[in-house]
């Protein structure tokens, strides 16, 4: 099982731990990536997360990011028909970044879409049928069984 992890997820473990969401989110994404590098699930990665990840003003966070990305088994690049798919997930009601990253997620084949960021996740699970679900950490350790 292939699965993407937005940047917001991936840098969960360098946000403010000082709030009981965010140390839960924490854990799951750790565990998440654990289970990635133990080859229980694959990670998935795209040219719109190394941008995103690359454009990071922050040494350490751009270090962990690219170092978690680096570790990803499939690889998105972008095309002609992933910015196709994103510009109509954006006409959706997606902002565009959020939108690459689904329609990235879609085209390399990933199952999930794991965000902490709370308006993706609302407007990622209310598109009709996606071929990805959208999920937070936890519910995808849940859904994995973790």
């Amino acid at each position: 099982m292939l699965v993407y992890l937005d940047i917001c997820a991936i840098q969960r473990p360098h946000d403010d731990q000082s709030q009981v969401r965010v140390r839960v989110e924490t854990a799951a994404v750790l565990g998440l990536l654990d289970h990635c590098r133990a080859g229980g699930t694959r990670l998935a990665s795209s040219d719109a997360l190394v941008y995103e990840a690359g454009r990071n003003p922050h040494p350490v966070r751009r270090a962990h990011a690219e170092a978690v990305l680096a570790g990803a088994t499939a690889y998105q690049p972008l095309t002609a028909a992933v910015e196709k798919r994103a510009d109509d997930l954006a006409a959706a009601g997606l902002r565009p970044l959020d939108a690459l990253h689904l329609a990235s997620a879609e085209a390399v084949g990933a199952a999930y879409l794991c965000t902490c960021d709370d308006l993706l996740l609302k407007r990622g699970s209310g598109l009709a049928a996606p071929p990805v679900r959208v999920l937070s950490p936890v519910e995808l350790t849940t859904e994995l069984g973790l």
